[in-house]
């Protein structure tokens, strides 16, 4: 079955929150706003979360930060009870802020929702956009500034830091999937032009990238190559050009995370017209 849409998952939402006594402030909207690609069976453990949350704290409705605690749970997993070190902290918080910033700054990012250093899963820290609508076709100008967005964090910590970690490895590799798509599929690259070559596919079920035969020459791959490498060059150079306008406003979002761990779209808001 193909995963439901954003109307279809509203529908969804009130089947599965029925008989849930939901708060004033809960916007089922809003929540299947911020469950794209979520399945049916997803939604209702959103539901389900989002009630117990509820109810270890005793209160008779379920409101909206109880979803959004549910959301990130479903999402990224539980938080993690192993702390960072005070080094290891502070670093989260300046390669979290830096996708922030570019999110909040550049004109066609996705809106920024919320940003934590508070670790989950595999990830020490998260940050996250929550898109208008649900988005089936890309156009150049948004791709390149997603891939702006990705390097937002290692740039800050260049920046702010000094020096990089290897915490930015798996924003590198979608950075550069996504500009090999952007060359090989989307014939977004004057240079390669409007082409489409077969460079592997990912198995949905296995998890890895199946390799294909090429239909290019050697020629062609190390065009790719330096392609690929200039895109995301580009994209560092926009974030990096970014985050120092913005050098003030990205550290004072460094000191507030550190204080709070967690700050959502308002709280951010306040803190940029503040400063």
């Amino acid at each position: 079955l193909e995963l439901p849409q954003q109307g279809a998952r509203v529908d969804i939402l009130k089947v599965h929150s029925r008989k849930v006594p939901l708060s004033e402030d809960v916007d089922l909207t809003e929540v299947a706003r911020m469950t794209v690609g979520f399945s049916g069976a997803d939604l209702a453990n959103l539901v389900n979360e989002a009630a117990l949350f509820a109810a270890r704290e005793n209160l008779v409705d379920v409101n909206r930060a109880h979803f959004n605690k549910a959301h990130d749970k479903v999402m990224m997993g539980s938080e993690r009870k192993d702390l960072l070190n005070p080094n290891e902290r502070k670093r989260t918080a300046v390669h979290e802020s830096g996708h922030a910033i570019l999110a909040l700054k550049l004109p066609h990012a996705d809106p920024l929702r919320q940003v934590s250093i508070i670790p989950r899963g595999m990830a020490l820290g998260t940050t996250e956009q929550l898109p208008e609508e649900d988005r089936h076709n890309y156009a150049q100008a948004y791709v390149e500034t997603r891939l702006a967005v990705m390097l937002g964090g290692r740039c800050a910590e260049k920046i702010i830091l000094g020096d990089v970690s290897s915490g930015a490895a798996n924003d590198l590799e979608q950075a550069t999937r996504l500009a090999k798509m952007m060359i090989t599929q989307w014939g977004m690259s004057e240079v390669v032009g409007p082409v489409h070559f077969r460079t592997g596919a990912e198995h949905p079920f296995l998890g890895y990238e199946l390799t294909q035969e090429k239909d290019f020459s050697e020629a062609t791959a190390r065009e790719i190559d330096e392609e690929v490498r200039r895109i995301v060059s580009e994209a560092e150079q926009q974030a990096i050009n970014t985050l120092t306008t913005y050098k003030e406003q990205l550290e004072v979002l460094v000191t507030e995370l550190l204080k709070t761990e967690t700050l959502d779209k308002s709280a951010i808001d306040q803190l940029m017209t503040e400063n």
